[in-house]
């Protein structure tokens, strides 16, 4: 932990920038644009380095809206990881406490990546400044990295060797709860079954045509009885995303369905693909007709790291909580009243807010946002989610912390999560995360100690296996 008077100097340096940083956010919000397709984000995100001293590279691992900011020379380098993909479908009015798109069947960030990304960036800004103000070496890189939401954009990254001088990254991410989580969660593998047939019309000369939308429902049939059969700890998930068409009086003659496989690590998540593959198979020999498999991404399940855990919940400690305001209730209040009383139980469950650092006693979900700090136990869990922030940690060092953006019963992926991206409590969490994380990289930049047991830790629980990127090397991101 860093001593009182650099905390509270970067403190009051992130505070006095936060006005910039949470419009920037705000603009992100705005642009909500999808998975390697965000232009707008990433050049507004860039210039904002380069106006703070930071020298920036483009076009990472072939990907136009990935980059990377650097500041400073030499050992050790820090990285701050950002995100700013939104999701589709979930255009959203801000400030509201009911469904109202902005425009029909738009897009909206519903997984906060707006606060994420910026949150990151006044991280990885006022630490940069304290290390030139104080004359302290090492290197703070902030990580452009699009396409997390179906994307993989930084295993893609990883895969290209950017993370290679890393020493330890950092990260956090919205959520309803304010503290660090330790989590193992799931690798995951996406891939796309595209199946061709014959087209024929449905009433004259259907015995003619080859229906491939009956292969893709026909494997969904055999991957549901699958499930039964497969770990399960493991997950399946499908979206048909072509039906071949809106007549119905036409045999299909394509159709596809997307599939997102999942498991605590990669290994049995390809092997479980292979098992759904067999299945896409016996389904084109049932209707005569043709599957393809087309990878699209993966990413690998999480590496905890203990000992940066433990120093990212010291400074939390040290902050307090996030200082919410009646206004930030009442409409987080707003919010919660459009769940139902077994999700705001559930949310609590999920994170496993048992006992808290700043509150008397356990919560209980009668107060709309999280006051307090979530306690830490010092041990991992399970987490059923996935992220591409895994691909970072099998390669370096890295943790992250959570910030209570949200009422507590809100589920990610969902227009609650839209609605309360621009309010002013989001913005306070999204302040909050950046304290946290600059006082965690000053620690790294300050305690070789602390760097070198995280190290150690990593070493160990990699066990002198090497990172096998998921993706191979013939795929490339899907623009």
């Amino acid at each position: 932990m860093p001593d009182i008077a650099s905390l509270l100097s970067l403190s009051a340096a992130i505070e006095a920038m936060a006005p910039e940083f949470t419009a920037l956010s705000d603009r992100i919000w705005d642009f909500a644009e999808l998975k390697f397709d965000e232009h707008q984000s990433s050049d507004l995100l860039i210039q904002t380095l380069r106006q703070h001293g930071f020298l920036v590279k483009q076009g990472i691992a072939g990907m136009k809206t990935a980059f990377i900011g650097e500041f400073g020379s030499g050992k050790p380098v820090i990285a701050f990881l950002g995100e700013y993909d939104a999701l589709a479908g979930l255009s959203q009015v801000a400030g509201v406490d009911s469904p109202q798109a902005i425009k029909s069947g738009g897009t909206g960030h519903g997984c906060g990546h707006n606060l994420l990304g910026c949150g990151s960036l006044l991280a990885a800004v006022s630490l940069a400044r304290h290390l030139a103000t104080h004359k302290l070496p090492g290197t703070v890189r902030y990580y452009g990295c699009p396409g997390e939401e179906g994307g993989s954009g930084k295993t893609f990254m990883v895969r290209a060797g950017a993370f290679a001088d890393v020493e330890a990254a950092l990260t956090w991410h919205p959520a309803p709860f304010n503290g660090v989580r330790s989590t193992n969660n799931l690798a995951v593998v996406e891939t796309f079954y595209r199946f061709r047939g014959v087209a024929a019309h449905a009433a004259n000369s259907a015995h003619l045509g080859r229906s491939a939308l009956d292969a893709v429902e026909l494997m969904n049939v055999g991957v549901n009885f699958l499930r039964e059969h497969m770990p399960q700890d493991c997950r399946v998930h499908y979206a048909i995303t072509d039906a071949g068409g809106r007549a119905a009086n036409v045999v299909q003659a394509k159709a596809e369905v997307l599939y997102l496989i999942r498991a605590p690590e990669m290994a049995q998540a390809l092997r479980l693909a292979q098992r759904v593959e067999m299945v896409a198979k016996g389904a084109a020999m049932m209707t005569e007709t043709e599957v393809e498999a087309v990878f699209d991404a993966a990413s690998t399940s999480l590496l905890p790291n203990l000992t940066l855990e433990t120093a990212i919940h010291g400074n939390l400690v040290a902050l307090g909580p996030v200082p919410f305001d009646e206004k930030d209730l009442y409409f987080a209040r707003q919010i919660q009243e459009t769940f139902s009383e077994e999700a705001i139980k559930s949310s609590i469950r999920l994170y496993q807010i048992k006992e808290d650092v700043f509150l008397d006693g356990k919560i209980d979900g009668s107060t709309p946002l999280h006051l307090g700090l979530r306690a830490f136990e010092g041990q991992s869990h399970f987490r059923a989610g996935s992220t591409d922030v895994g691909d970072v940690s099998r390669v370096t060092p890295t943790a992250q912390c959570w910030a209570p953006a949200w009422a507590i019963g809100t589920s990610p992926h969902t227009w609650q999560v839209v609605a309360q991206g621009r309010s002013p409590g989001a913005h306070k969490a999204m302040v909050h995360a950046a304290k946290v994380l600059a006082a965690t990289g000053l620690d790294l930049f300050t305690s070789a100690e602390l760097l070198a047991q995280a190290k150690v830790e990593w070493s160990e629980k990699m066990d002198g296996q090497p990172y096998v990127c998921p993706i191979p090397e013939t795929v490339q991101p899907v623009h």
